[in-house]
């Protein structure tokens, strides 16, 4: 790796200090998280036996915290744990059964769930401290617009000229190469973990970015009409050649619009169901799921192919999983199927059945609730009558958002902290909008006295 891998690592947490000392801490947790995961290098560095690489996301969320730790301990220190937080520390929490159950010894756990928190426990929390009202919210939706707007010119550069910024600026570039190739073009990586990746992320800013605008909360952007914006993001979304990523714009935006027509719950609800049902019939494997195959074959006969592979290796690995179903295998590829020569031949892509092999239905059942858990509170904070209010739109929408980010873990593990710092915030939504400071009474020695007659 070249040098540049180690100072981007490295210095993060110091530029991290700079933007808290130059933003309100609230703009700069967003600022440092999406930023850092937007430009900062595909890399792990490992320092000795014993202690956790440090990785992108240890740089990104280690350096937020320090942030917060500097800048504005006061709201760490005041924070309190919600019921409905309960699924985030279950999550979190849960490696260690599945490290003790598996003999692995408990200095494996405690190294699990460092790991787990770092990764997921944090963004959450970011969330509930700076993104749990709905003046907050809806900045967070604004900043995911925008750093897809960020990404445009990136983008389009690695669409022409193929994904290169990531080898020319570290030395490497982060997935198989073969795969930017896609539909007679380019498939922009940029500095994240894969393509598929970038258009999901381009997809959710462009429906960010429509929402707000729809909604009327945002109708210019540096005094240009938002449309000559929107225009520009969504070519680039669908010049990313992600399907995925596409077709799920579509699914947010048909259920957003449903708002407006006055169908809200069902389709939410709708939404939010559809991975729990996916796992209730895929795990006692009484469907095959051979009719996702033959709708991706209208598209592609290479997605339906790859569509058909992943779901051979999934009922290959549901059968390892079966064998320990309540706390998994844990870690160190034990999950995973071997021939009888002890090689390696099943491929894990979707993060359920990662979480599934690894923590069993503990772990699974966690994840469930920490995805779903800001549906109860959008419910719980704001009418659904009231979702299409300029104010309560973005909360809306980062909930559709966060719920389509869980149906892509279907198939993908594409872990994004911005996603799960919606939905910290969403868990324990509160429909304030500003708290109004109490008069400073003036003192005595300075009141106008007026004189007695």
């Amino acid at each position: 790796m070249r040098p540049t891998v180690y100072v981007a690592l490295f210095g993060w947490p110091l530029l991290a200090l700079v933007l808290f000392s130059l933003l309100r801490p609230r703009r700069a947790v967003l600022a440092s998280m999406i930023l850092g995961w937007l430009f900062l290098p595909v890399a792990s560095i490992k320092f000795a036996s014993g202690i956790p690489e440090y990785s992108k996301i240890m740089a990104v969320c280690l350096g937020t915290l320090l942030g917060v730790v500097v800048f504005d301990l006061r709201r760490l220190l005041a924070f309190r744990p919600h019921w409905a937080d309960l699924p985030m520390a279950i999550w979190c929490l849960s490696p260690f059964a599945s490290s003790i159950t598996n003999d692995l010894g408990p200095y494996d756990g405690m190294s699990a769930i460092f790991l787990q928190t770092v990764e997921w426990g944090l963004p959450y929390l970011f969330g509930r401290l700076y993104c749990s009202n709905l003046r907050s919210i809806g900045l967070l939706a604004f900043a995911v617009f925008l750093g897809g707007l960020i990404y445009i010119p990136f983008c389009l550069f690695e669409i022409r000229m193929s994904p290169q910024l990531h080898t020319w600026l570290y030395g490497f570039h982060q997935h198989f190469f073969n795969q930017s190739y896609r539909f007679g073009g380019w498939r922009p990586t940029v500095f994240m973990h894969h393509g598929i990746m970038v258009g999901l992320w381009m997809a959710m800013a462009s429906l960010s970015g429509i929402w707000l605008w729809m909604a009327g909360g945002l109708r210019t952007l540096f005094r240009i009409p938002l449309p000559w914006f929107l225009g520009p993001l969504l070519v680039t979304t669908v010049l990313c050649k992600a399907l995925g990523g596409l077709v799920l714009l579509v699914v947010g935006l048909a259920v957003l619009l449903s708002i407006r027509w006055g169908a809200p719950r069902a389709a939410i609800l709708a939404l939010a169901l559809f991975v729990p049902l996916y796992c209730a019939i895929r795990i006692p494997r009484v469907w095959s799921g051979s009719e996702l195959t033959d709708v991706s074959a209208l598209v592609s006969s290479e997605r339906a192919s790859s569509l058909k592979f992943r779901l051979m290796n999934e009922d290959m690995l549901l059968e390892r999983a079966s064998l320990r179903p309540v706390f998994g295998w844990a870690r160190w590829g034990r999950a995973r199927v071997r021939d009888d020569m002890g090689r390696d031949i099943s491929i894990t892509d979707g993060l359920w059945i990662i979480v599934f092999g690894n923590q069993g239905l503990v772990g699974l059942f966690a994840m469930m609730g920490v995805f779903l858990a800001p549906v109860a509170g959008l419910w719980r904070a704001i009418r659904p009558s009231a979702w299409k209010h300029p104010l309560a739109a973005p909360a809306a929408a980062m909930c559709v958002m966060g719920l389509l980010f869980f149906v892509d873990n279907i198939f993908n593990d594409m872990n994004h902290p911005v996603y799960m710092i919606a939905i910290g915030g969403l868990s324990c939504l509160t429909a304030k909008v500003v708290r109004k400071p109490r008069p400073v009474p003036a003192p005595t020695e300075k009141a106008a006295w007026a004189p007695q007659s």
